[in-house]
């Protein structure tokens, strides 16, 4: 039994290689030849991002002249200059309130509809359903204008609260959650019931706590959505005191005096919270990832 025990150690700290697999000549090309695929496609995918931040280090006639990717030196007084120009710290702060709301929304909103097209099924839920998919056939664009004349007319405009029930009804988060929950065990929704839980009270106590992986996916997509959308919350908070970091780009390359290098280094102002977050939790993130798939 000792033995067994350390084999399944050993096992779990080398992964689906073994020790005694790395042996063999055939296993040692492969493994050569997966870490060259993943070096390039790891290049592939930086390169953008590497290219942008040392194209920030030029001024304008070497970023209009030259294609060499290093710059000739590497003056990070030009980054403080435009940080200083752009005055984005405020648009940060905006960005983020966006960024949460709509998180929140994206979890609470569309995981209550699905809960109760997967569990509670109520009457008339198949109707429901048909609608939540025949949205994913027409395009986003189609609903921007009269999303926007309903805000209006609502008069909820200068702020986030639209942006955020609009997230909070995505019918692709809907059809995500709801193929996560129709994977749950009956006997847990049962024994919540006996223990005399409302239907609220299984879906915040007991069904969400359970649904980890999947909110984190959602909120995933939620984060980037919200980040990089533009033309929604241009036409909501524009001329606000709450625009984003996407809003305060485009003002800010409209001015006749910013020039191309300084709005390159904007650009990458605005790609530095992203990278952060993905690189801060990218072990947790692809784990959650990789469940939420295997549970579906």
């Amino acid at each position: 039994m000792k033995e067994v025990g350390l084999f399944q150690k050993r096992a779990a700290r080398t992964g689906v290689i073994r020790d005694f697999d790395s042996k063999s000549i055939g296993v040692r090309v492969g493994l050569v030849f997966i870490y060259i695929v993943c070096g390039i496609i790891t290049l592939v995918s930086l390169f953008p991002v590497l290219w942008a931040f040392l194209a920030g280090f030029k001024d304008l006639k070497e970023f209009m002249s030259s294609s060499d990717i290093m710059p000739e030196t590497l003056d990070f007084g030009r980054y403080a200059q435009t940080w200083t120009q752009l005055k984005i710290y405020r648009n940060y702060l905006n960005s983020v309130i966006h960024v949460s709301g709509s998180v929140i929304c994206a979890l609470l909103f569309n995981g209550l509809l699905a809960y109760g097209l997967a569990i509670l099924k109520p009457k008339g839920y198949k109707i429901v359903s048909s609608l939540v998919m025949l949205s994913l056939l027409m395009p986003a664009t189609i609903g921007i204008v009269p999303l926007f004349i309903n805000i209006r007319h609502l008069h909820l405009g200068g702020f986030f609260t639209p942006l955020w029930f609009a997230t909070g009804a995505s019918a692709f988060y809907v059809v995500l959650f709801r193929q996560f929950f129709e994977g749950f065990p009956s006997s847990i929704i049962e024994a919540s019931r006996i223990d005399g839980c409302s239907s609220l009270q299984t879906f915040y106590k007991i069904v969400l706590p359970l649904s980890k992986p999947i909110c984190v996916v959602v909120a995933i997509y939620a984060i980037n959505g919200a980040w990089s959308d533009f033309l929604l919350p241009y036409l909501v908070l524009g001329g606000s005191d709450w625009e984003t970091v996407m809003v305060r780009l485009y003002t800010f390359s409209t001015h006749q005096t910013v020039t191309a290098d300084a709005l390159m280094r904007a650009v990458v102002f605005s790609m530095i919270p992203p990278i952060a977050i993905f690189f801060i939790f990218q072990k947790k993130l692809t784990e959650n990832i990789v469940m939420a798939g295997i549970k579906g």
